[in-house]
C-alpha cells in the first residue's frame, strides 16, 4: 500500500535534455545570433529569465513565421539525457511504499517539450509556454502563458492543490537562474530542491546538486534525503530498474580565489 504521495516536478531545457530548445529552434530556422539576442533581453530586464524564447518568437523579425510544426520538429531534434524513460517509469511504479507524480514545468514552448518527450511523459503532465496561432497562416499570433519565474510557482501550487500534495512533499529539479523563484518557494514550504548544474545562484539555494548525464541521477538524493534510505537500499532500488551506482561523490566544493595584496610602503 502506498502510504505517501510526492510530487516530483522538473524543468526541461538542460535538466532533462542536453541542449536548449531555443538553440535547436534557432538552428532549424537558420538564426545564427540567438545567444546575442537572449543576452540583450537579459540585460534589458524586459522579460523574466527563461521567457526570452517566447518573446523572440512573438516579436523578433528573425523568428517571424514560427508555426506549430516548427516547434514540434525542434522537439524531435532535442537530445535527451540518458535513462529518462527509466526515471519516469520508476517514479510511476512507486518506491518503497511511496507514490510519485511526475510533471515537467518549463518556460520552453509546450509543443517542443511534448514532442521531445513523446511516449515518455503524457502531454497532460507537461506545462510550458503556450501560444495562439493565426488560423489562416498557422503562425504564432499571441502568447497565452509563459511558465517562467513566478509562472512556475503558480503551476507548482496549482498542481499541489489539484493532487492534494502538501508542500513538504514537493520535489523540484532545475538547472538555471529561471528556477530560482520556484526553488525558493519549494524550500520555503519545506520541500526538497535539486540542482543539476553548477549555476552558482542555484548552488546557494538548492538542497543538493547532482551532476550527471543520466536522468536517473536525481533518484539518488531523493532516496537518500527524502525517503531516508541507506546506500545498500539505494543500490538495490537502482539495480531493480536496471541501473548501477558506479560512483557517488558526496562532497561540497568551495571555489576560492586568493591573490597577494599589493605591497604598500609605510610612510616615513
Amino acid at each position: 500500500m502506498m502510504t505517501k504521495h510526492f510530487m516530483l516536478a522538473s524543468d526541461f531545457d538542460q535538466t532533462l535534455s542536453f541542449n536548449d530548445s531555443g538553440h535547436v529552434l534557432a538552428e532549424l530556422l537558420g538564426v545564427r545570433d540567438f545567444e546575442r539576442k537572449v543576452a540583450g533581453l537579459a540585460r534589458s530586464n524586459l522579460v523574466q529569465q527563461g521567457g526570452e524564447l517566447a518573446y523572440l518568437i512573438r516579436h523578433d523579425p528573425d523568428f517571424r513565421g514560427v508555426r506549430h510544426e516548427h516547434l514540434m520538429e525542434a522537439g524531435r531534434r532535442v537530445r535527451l539525457k540518458g535513462a529518462l524513460p527509466t526515471l519516469v517509469k520508476s517514479l510511476h511504479g512507486g518506491i518503497d511504499g511511496s507514490r510519485f507524480s511526475f510533471f515537467v514545468v518549463s518556460a520552453a514552448p509546450r509543443e517542443v517539450v511534448i514532442s521531445a518527450l513523446s511516449g515518455i511523459v503524457p502531454p497532460e503532465n507537461i506545462f510550458g509556454t503556450e501560444f495562439a496561432y493565426d488560423p489562416a497562416s498557422g503562425e504564432v499570433s499571441a502568447i497565452h502563458r509563459v511558465v517562467a519565474g513566478y509562472g512556475k510557482v503558480a503551476v507548482i501550487d496549482e498542481l499541489g492543490r489539484q493532487h492534494g500534495i502538501p508542500s513538504d512533499r514537493i520535489i523540484y529539479v532545475g538547472d538555471g537562474s529561471s528556477d530560482v523563484h520556484v526553488m525558493l518557494h519549494v524550500n520555503n514550504g519545506d520541500g526538497f530542491t535539486i540542482a543539476v548544474s553548477e549555476n552558482q545562484q542555484l548552488a546557494r539555494i538548492a538542497r543538493c546538486t547532482v551532476l550527471s548525464d543520466n536522468a536517473c541521477s536525481v533518484l539518488v538524493p531523493v532516496l537518500d534525503e527524502v525517503l531516508g534510505m541507506r546506500t545498500p537500499e539505494i543500490r538495490a532500488v537502482l539495480e531493480s530498474n536496471g541501473l548501477m551506482l558506479e560512483d557517488w561523490e558526496r562532497a561540497r566544493t568551495d571555489r576560492v580565489q586568493i591573490r597577494e595584496a599589493p605591497h604598500v610602503t609605510a610612510a616615513a
